[in-house]
């Protein structure tokens, strides 16, 4: 069980509406719900929905309906992420005027082939914890009438943060309170890991790192519970908290539910759907021993 802070605990189950709720959904919101109770704290629902071509009230309302019937309840008015893109924008700003953050133009298919070209050379490529190569260091060294130019003749681009930069922001190791299903105690941060990550995408508002930190300081979210597979991203969230002035939370990064070719649970996978096992039958209370609470 994780340990309650100083002040009121406010717990938060953020789903994306781009899709039906799984088993391994349940377990996150259940958990928050159960932590959020044994702490005498307050739960909260945030709509994970920058993604405003994929995410659909159609989809939301599903989350609503399969949130109540698992015996759900929740603080209302629920946060929804496409309400606040000023509030995201505004923190890009300002990282962006301390020169922690940069255009950057290549696209995913022009960073795929430098990749592969490197790589083809015997050159070893850097790569983030989930697998992914990292924007290549030489990008974030145009000049600003370089940058400029680009900006003004309509070249599309994302803005990533300078890691670089960033790094030498504070003098101490970063660290977080970590009580969840992995490693738990005081764990170090290593945002350098990640490269240059995303902030704001040109094919949509913000990025995940940006509004999820940007929300729970908004929040005043105190427990952050979620999956294993965000345990190593919460390096770079405690980065930009630290960059943005922003408080930290304890978190606690539960175990996943796996389907039965090893991988985490997918939206696509409809036998596992929350809506699909109560229309044969099942109960809550089912779902709680499928989830294994």
């Amino acid at each position: 069980m994780i340990p309650p802070t100083r002040q009121n605990p406010v717990l938060r189950f953020a789903p994306s509406p781009n899709g039906l709720l799984h088993l391994g959904h349940a377990l996150s919101a259940l958990l928050n719900a159960d932590m959020a109770a044994a702490l005498g704290g307050r739960l909260l629902l945030r709509m994970e929905d920058i993604d405003v071509t994929r995410c659909t009230p159609e989809f939301e309302h599903a989350i609503y309906e399969d949130l109540a019937w698992l015996g759900l309840d929740w603080e209302r008015p629920v946060r929804r992420q496409s309400e606040h893109f000023d509030d995201y924008r505004r923190a890009l700003e300002t990282l962006i005027a301390r020169g922690l953050a940069y255009p950057a133009f290549l696209t995913r298919g022009e960073v795929k082939a430098r990749v592969a070209a490197a790589e083809a050379d015997g050159r070893s490529w850097p790569r983030d914890p989930d697998g992914a190569p990292h924007y290549p260091a030489d990008e974030r060294d145009l000049s600003d009438a370089e940058r400029r130019c680009r900006i003004d003749a309509g070249t599309r681009h994302a803005w990533r943060l300078d890691m670089r930069r960033a790094m030498k922001e504070y003098a101490e190791a970063l660290f977080w309170m970590e009580t969840g299903d992995g490693e738990t105690g005081e764990i170090a941060a290593d945002p350098a890991a990640w490269g240059d990550v995303v902030l704001w995408r040109s094919d949509a508002p913000s990025s995940y790192h940006l509004s999820v930190t940007v929300d729970d300081a908004g929040q005043g979210i105190t427990h952050v519970v979620r999956g294993l597979d965000l345990f190593h991203a919460t390096s770079v969230h405690r980065l930009l908290q630290h960059l943005l002035d922003l408080p930290a939370s304890v978190y606690h990064h539960h175990r996943l539910i796996l389907g039965p070719d090893g991988r985490k649970l997918s939206k696509s996978e409809g036998d596992t759907g929350l809506a699909v096992l109560r229309g044969q039958g099942l109960t809550s209370a089912d779902i709680r021993r499928l989830v294994g609470l």
